[in-house]
């Protein structure tokens, strides 16, 4: 079998309507599977204002708002008849399941009936979600779901080790391998650098610019970044915080973090600029499956202060690039933003080594690598 002779279904909970690491890493993946002859459909919730044209064809599925204040995102009510119809006209012979959504359990529940092999992708670590929204008594049945989700599927593919690690302490069986994440190196990279525009923010050239990066939401860490920045200014370690994105959360976080400028959302080169011109970049979730941001951060040269959980583990280098954390512990995270502070070599060292280390991360390779797994798990079936 070639990669022409494969036909993949491809389910979202969200393709294309609120931008994110994990369908920004789809499209990438849809874009390369079509340049190599693959022959894809895509099927996720929609708006009328999406956040980015969706690369290959998308079919818009039912949805509704998704509960609990979070209405920026839908909820799929599952496979209706049109979708059914619509899916049984394309014949796949591969699903490939981005989330345990409602839709991608109808999905491998169809593909299982239709003896279709059926191929997930782990993106985000939706278990550590209730504890943000004061429902942790979820988290037990979340992760009996979804361990059987998983354990239904006839291949599995996570963003690092540290994914792996963690599905197989879960209780799931099935074939484990590696999706990893490219970089943008022509976007993010030191020379993007750029005093001008800190200073048009307000920021001086030897006030040490303290990043976040992402949609502002709860599950970001933004409570722990709040007290890790309440604990810097109490120490008295000079610092600005650059805050680079938008989401529900930015009020909240505001109020929490007063003194801080807010860039607001940035894409294309000025991200890169944005990125670059950080001093250190602190990321303090524990949601990442890999850490877009981080790996973007590194390449722009900019040392990493990380929770120590999966993503950051398998890019941050710990003393070297960056500093590892305990995830909650602020002390922690202030000890260590303190010595990058108040240490121009340190930031200069970590910043070098971890733009050499990101060069490893490239698109291409690293969405060839799906392919061969797709052609594998064929393979094993046709055997």
């Amino acid at each position: 079998m070639q990669p022409g002779d494969l036909r993949v279904a491809l389910f979202s909970g969200n393709y294309n309507y609120v931008r994110d690491g994990a369908n920004q890493a789809l499209n990438k993946l849809v874009g390369h599977l079509l340049a190599r002859g693959v022959t894809v459909r895509v099927y996720s919730p929609t708006t009328d204002t999406p956040a980015f044209p969706p690369v290959g064809d998308l079919v818009s599925v039912p949805a509704v708002p998704m509960p609990g204040g979070r209405d920026e995102f839908k909820l799929a009510r599952g496979l209706t008849q049109k979708v059914r119809r619509d899916l049984e006209a394309f014949a796949p012979n591969i699903v490939h399941l981005s989330a345990p959504d409602i839709l991608g359990h109808r999905a491998l529940t169809w593909a299982r009936r239709h003896n279709i092999a059926s191929f997930i992708s782990m993106h985000t670590r939706f278990e550590t979600y209730p504890q943000y929204y004061h429902i942790g008594f979820v988290v037990p049945l979340m992760l009996r779901l979804l361990r059987r989700f998983y354990n239904r599927a006839d291949q599995i593919v996570v963003p690092a080790p540290s994914s792996g690690e963690l599905l197989r302490s879960w209780g799931v069986t099935k074939p484990i391998a590696i999706w990893s994440r490219g970089v943008d190196h022509h976007r993010f990279r030191p020379e993007a650098r750029s005093l001008e525009w800190r200073r048009s923010l307000g920021i001086q050239d030897d006030e040490v610019a303290i990043g976040f990066l992402g949609r502002l939401v709860l599950e970001k860490g933004l409570d722990i970044f709040a007290d890790v920045v309440a604990a810097l200014k109490a120490r008295g370690v000079r610092h600005r915080v650059m805050v680079i994105g938008e989401g529900p959360a930015r009020d909240w976080f505001a109020e929490r973090v007063p003194e801080a400028v807010f860039t607001g959302f940035q894409s294309g080169d000025a991200l890169g600029r944005a990125v670059a011109s950080m001093d250190v970049f602190f990321n303090p979730s524990v949601t990442e499956t890999f850490g877009n941001v981080t790996a973007e951060a590194m390449a722009a040269g900019v040392p990493v202060v990380a929770a120590r959980a999966t993503g950051a583990v398998d890019l941050v280098e710990d003393g070297v690039t960056g500093f590892l954390v305990p995830p909650r512990d602020v002390d922690a995270y202030a000890d260590a933003i303190g010595r990058l502070a108040q240490d121009d070599a340190l930031r200069r060292s970590a910043g070098l080594a971890g733009h050499a280390a990101a060069e490893r991360y490239e698109w291409d390779p690293v969405n060839e690598a799906v392919i061969d797994e797709y052609l594998a798990m064929m393979a094993r079936r046709g055997a």
